[in-house]
C-alpha cells in the first residue's frame, strides 16, 4: 500500500474536520465537499476498511454501518459512493454521540467492567510474583 494512500480513518476524519469547520453544514455538503477533494486521487485500500480510533467511541454497528457501501465503491471506483458510506457511518457516529452524551458514552465502553475481580482471581493464580512485578513495572512506564 502506498503510504501517500488515502485511508478510509482518513476519509472519516476529513468529514469530521468538515463538519467541525461548518457545524451548519449538512451531510449532502460534506458528501459533495468529500468527492470535490478526492476525486482524482488513489482509491482506498479495501484491506484498511476500518475506522479504529471510533470503536473506543461509539458501538461498532455505529462506526461501521456505511462500510459495506464503501467496499462497493472502492470496488468499482466511485468517489461518490465512498463518500456516501462515509457519511453514513459519520452521521450515526454524530447520532450516538448526541443520543448517548458524553459520559454515558465513556461508561458504555468500559470493557472491563464485571471481570476485574475474575480476572484479578486469574492472574494471582497462574502469574508468578517475579513475572507479575516486572509486568507492572513495564506497565508504569
Amino acid at each position: 500500500m502506498n503510504e501517500n494512500q488515502t485511508t478510509v480513518s482518513d476519509l472519516f476524519r476529513r468529514a469530521q474536520a468538515i463538519r467541525q469547520a461548518n457545524p451548519n453544514a449538512d451531510f449532502k455538503g460534506i458528501k459533495q465537499q468529500l468527492v470535490s477533494e478526492f476525486k482524482g486521487k488513489p482509491f482506498p485500500s479495501a484491506t484498511k476498511l476500518t475506522i479504529p480510533e471510533q470503536d473506543a467511541l461509539v458501538p461498532e454497528e455505529d462506526w461501521s454501518a456505511g462500510l459495506p457501501i464503501v467496499l462497493r465503491g472502492i470496488q468499482t471506483e466511485d468517489w461518490s459512493e465512498i463518500a456516501h458510506g462515509i457519511m453514513i457511518c459519520f452521521e450515526q457516529v454524530e447520532n450516538f454521540q448526541k443520543e448517548s452524551g458524553a459520559e454515558q458514552s465513556k461508561r458504555w465502553h468500559d470493557r472491563t467492567r464485571g471481570i476485574g475481580e475474575q480476572t484479578q482471581k486469574g492472574l494471582d493464580k497462574w502469574l508468578p510474583e517475579d513475572l507479575m512485578r516486572a509486568a507492572e513495572k513495564a506497565a508504569k512506564r
